[in-house]
């Protein structure tokens, strides 16, 4: 397996828990991941959540993938997030989701607005398979 068995997993499966850290306190929530490429998976959220605070006071994160059907399948992700403020991927973004307007963000240059992106780190898949053996599951870096 490879970095992109990882995307196409990700696009296939977008609901990820998101673990991050308030002080000692670990908090995990699903988001809706917004895509996932090449290039890293991308998330937003709005910058007067907890949830952004708490990645920009700490950037590390462990993301979780699952696929109930069949075996149970799982992919954990590890790495740290990068906030992109780029204006051409907001605007996409508001386009793909026009829902976010209707929520409070006024628009892609709205500074509530938080486009992020998972883009290097360590990901590797489990199933009941590995149950017993996780540390022996093989690890893809990106």
């Amino acid at each position: 397996m490879d970095f992109s068995d990882c995307v196409k997993f990700a696009n296939e499966n977008p609901v990820t828990y998101i673990a991050t850290m308030d002080g000692d306190q670990p908090r995990v929530r699903a988001f809706a991941m917004w895509f996932a490429d090449s290039t890293g998976f991308y998330y937003h959220t709005g910058t007067p959540k907890s949830v952004w605070q708490q990645l920009t006071k700490n950037p590390k994160v462990e993301l979780c993938f699952y696929n109930p059907e069949g075996k149970g399948m799982m992919m954990r992700v590890a790495g740290a997030v990068e906030f992109l403020d780029d204006a051409a991927l907001k605007e996409r973004l508001v386009k793909e989701r026009p829902w976010l307007l209707q929520i409070g963000v006024s628009g892609a240059d709205d500074p509530k607005l938080a486009v992020f992106r998972v883009a290097h780190g360590e990901a590797y898949f489990w199933t009941l398979e590995q149950n017993m053996r996780e540390a022996e599951a093989p690890r893809i870096r990106f």
